[in-house]
């Protein structure tokens, strides 16, 4: 008979219930939501990224950026007011992997897109503290001397058509185009300018 003491009493036996609660539970929470239209369907207006986009994004996530900004506001009035409409999963179906967290050194990034120009954005990243005096971030400058990366920027795009982003022949490979004679500060100003768009003016 399976009672409380046996079970205290055999750590083998506790690990095989612990593990076997957690799957349960896990699955429980988690394969439900590969059938719900919010969690899997684009929002409307959302479009992949593009070739520069997607560079730049790859540029953020080399540098560390995640480290310090998320890009997730959460339903709190704090963050709402501060940053605008809460993030849901529609926004980022087509990022592999996703960008959520709730780290913040610096600010929420969810909807920085078009809240600065591309100038304040390339100054704040060659040296932030020409336009945040208080902001503790590094310096990147080296990116503005660094060519964007459009030797493999079609096989990126392939791969991620194949997790079901909607990239078509035509913007595969006109992708390298895209990206002659940009840097990867050009990029990641373009990441950035991009984020949350889709959900601009939501309610």
């Amino acid at each position: 008979m399976l009672t409380h003491d046996r079970i205290e009493r055999s750590v083998t036996l506790l690990i095989v219930l612990v593990l076997l609660v957690v799957s349960v539970g896990g699955l429980v929470q988690i394969v439900p939501l590969y059938f719900q239209k919010s969690t899997t369907q684009p929002v409307a207006g959302l479009k992949p990224y593009s070739a520069l986009q997607l560079t730049g994004r790859d540029v953020y996530i080399r540098e560390g950026c995640y480290n310090c900004h998320s890009q997730m506001i959460r339903p709190f009035r704090a963050e709402t007011e501060r940053y605008g409409h809460y993030s849901v999963a529609g926004e980022f179906v087509y990022d592999h992997p996703f960008q959520w967290g709730s780290k913040r050194t610096g600010p929420d990034l969810a909807r920085v897109g078009g809240r600065y120009s591309d100038e304040w954005h390339r100054v704040h990243l060659v040296n932030p503290r020409d336009v945040v005096p208080e902001s503790n971030m590094p310096a990147y400058p080296w990116l503005a001397k660094a060519p964007a990366d459009a030797a493999t920027i079609q096989a990126k795009m392939r791969a991620l058509r194949t997790l079901g982003v909607p990239y078509r022949d035509d913007e595969i490979a006109k992708a390298p185009e895209e990206l002659k004679d940009r840097t990867e500060l050009d990029a990641m100003v373009a990441y950035l300018q991009g984020l949350g768009l889709a959900m601009r003016g939501a309610k």
